[in-house]
């Protein structure tokens, strides 16, 4: 189900409209749903719901990490593909960064997005049915893979996208083991109760730099420092198999990989039907397709 996009009423969450940043409140819920909704428990909602976010241990078996790997490999080495615009590299060589829209290049993810898995997790904290927004694989190669700086996937969703509200919630799979030394996921836990709104007007076609390297839309120094003096830095170690799932507006972000050791992972974003996207608030024109879907059509079912 495709549908138009309407055009924005009240921006709740202003961003790049002014000449000084700010720090807002933030008002949606964290979690949408209820305990007795899916499968994280009681507590694990409530976790989420202080934190931000939630880790799943061994949400994928060891075999399916090795089938994911495999499509990692056979992704990266179609010649064709890397003539597509949804391939990324790194800015300072020819490796593969990233690949978006992957559950549509590939059965193999297409039937991950459909995982109950994933889908009921993400209903339960969302509180509705949810379709895809972005998908994507993210390879961070040992010796040279770039860093991810700091910044909430929201600000760039709604200025960029037009996601109305932050009603939406990220699945990151490791399919390698992660430490704290080779570009770990960073997330300030509880920043997702404040919002970061950024300076700088949004450049057409931004996307085009922004997956490369991105400068408008990063919060600044002092916001960044505000928010890790209150809620401190998470390095979220783990195994190839574990799965995190986290907010929309959280504070995160991984440094470069100068270690041996890769660090590649299956990045979801599932968003609530009842938040589909409309025009964006601070862009003239939305993303592409494969970084912002149109197509609300809900997964899992």
């Amino acid at each position: 189900m495709t549908l138009q996009m309407d055009a924005p009423t009240a921006d709740e969450y202003p961003t790049r409209k002014a000449n000084e940043p700010a720090l807002l409140y933030r008002k949606d819920p964290t979690v949408w749903g209820a305990a007795e909704d899916g499968p994280f428990s009681a507590g694990e909602i409530s976790a989420y719901d202080q934190r931000g976010y939630a880790q799943v241990p061994a949400l994928v078996s060891a075999r399916e990490v090795s089938a994911f790997h495999a499509e990692l490999d056979r992704l990266s080495s179609d010649r064709a593909l890397r003539e597509d615009e949804r391939v990324i590299v790194e800015p300072t060589s020819n490796e593969v960064r990233s690949i978006f829209e992957v559950h549509r290049i590939s059965k193999v993810f297409h039937d991950l997005v459909n995982d109950p898995r994933l889908v009921e997790r993400a209903r339960q904290i969302l509180g509705s049915d949810v379709y895809v927004h972005q998908s994507r694989i993210n390879y961070k190669p040992g010796f040279g893979g770039g860093s991810f700086y700091w910044h909430s996937d929201f600000e760039t969703w709604h200025a960029e996208d037009g996601m109305p509200r932050m009603r939406a919630a990220s699945v990151s799979i490791s399919l390698t083991e992660n430490f704290t030394h080779n570009g770990a996921l960073m997330i300030m836990p509880g920043s997702h109760r404040t919002f970061v709104s950024c300076v700088g007007a949004t450049p057409n076609d931004h996307y085009r730099a922004s997956l490369r390297s991105q400068h408008v839309g990063t919060p600044d120094q002092d916001s960044l420092t505000m928010l890790s003096e209150r809620h401190g830095i998470d390095v979220l170690t783990g195994q190839a198999g574990d799965a995190t799932v986290f907010d929309s507006n959280c504070m995160h972000g991984s440094g470069g990989n100068i270690t041996p050791y890769p660090r590649s992972n299956i990045f979801i974003v599932f968003n609530s039907v009842e938040n589909a996207c409309v025009k964006p608030f601070a862009a003239s024109d939305p993303r592409p397709e494969f970084l912002s879907a149109r197509d609300f059509t809900p997964v899992g079912r």
